[in-house]
């Protein structure tokens, strides 16, 4: 997860710009710092159980590590032992498809379907994470878009989000950036 600071040096470069200038430096108390909160705004942490998704495991847990790596307002988590989890993820014989239940909550199927047709293990993991973070499908769309879906057709191997899904998902999540989208709505079943 990314995490934005800003640090100020203002009182450092002043002293630095007097003293090249011939003027006489004075120190200056530095300021009080600001609480963190106005710095970095939390991630909600959503919390994911892969141990149903069979062989497709590894590409479950490198689709959240994509969603952590682009946006800051959420972080997707595997849930610890003994804990009930936000997100299921389970492999079956069917299409991929996501079912909502609420914003950050929900069941994410990772059907054989699409891939046994050629479909990327891993842009369908992320895709389908993208559904219970509040993205809808964008089909019929490029390759560039994640929530394009199949619609990009099997050669399209991307597992990331372009920047106005990263933004809705920010935007979702209370992050700073804003939201362009509507969400997806709760309690449906988003088959791809």
């Amino acid at each position: 997860m990314h995490v934005r600071k800003l640090t100020g040096g203002f009182a450092a470069v002043l002293a630095v710009t007097f003293s090249l200038l011939g003027g006489q430096a004075v120190a200056a108390p530095a300021p009080a710092p600001a609480p963190v909160a106005d710095h970095i705004a939390a991630a909600r942490v959503v919390t994911y159980d892969a141990s149903a998704s069979a062989e497709f495991r590894t590409a479950v847990d490198r689709g959240a590590a994509i969603w952590n790596e682009s946006v800051d307002a959420v972080e997707l988590q595997p849930v610890a032992s003994g804990q009930r989890a936000n997100i299921r993820v389970l492999a079956d014989n069917g299409w991929p498809r996501a079912q909502t239940t609420s914003l950050g909550n929900g069941i994410v199927y990772i059907g054989r379907q699409a891939v046994n047709e050629g479909y990327n293990t891993i842009r369908i993991s992320a895709h389908e994470l993208g559904h219970i973070l509040g993205l809808p499908d964008r089909k019929p769309g490029p390759c560039s878009s994640l929530m394009s879906g199949s619609s990009a057709g099997v050669a399209c191997t991307n597992p990331y989000p372009n920047a106005a899904e990263k933004s809705e998902v920010e935007g979702n999540f209370g992050g700073e950036l804003a939201r362009t989208a509507g969400a997806v709505p709760v309690g449906v079943m988003i088959v791809d």
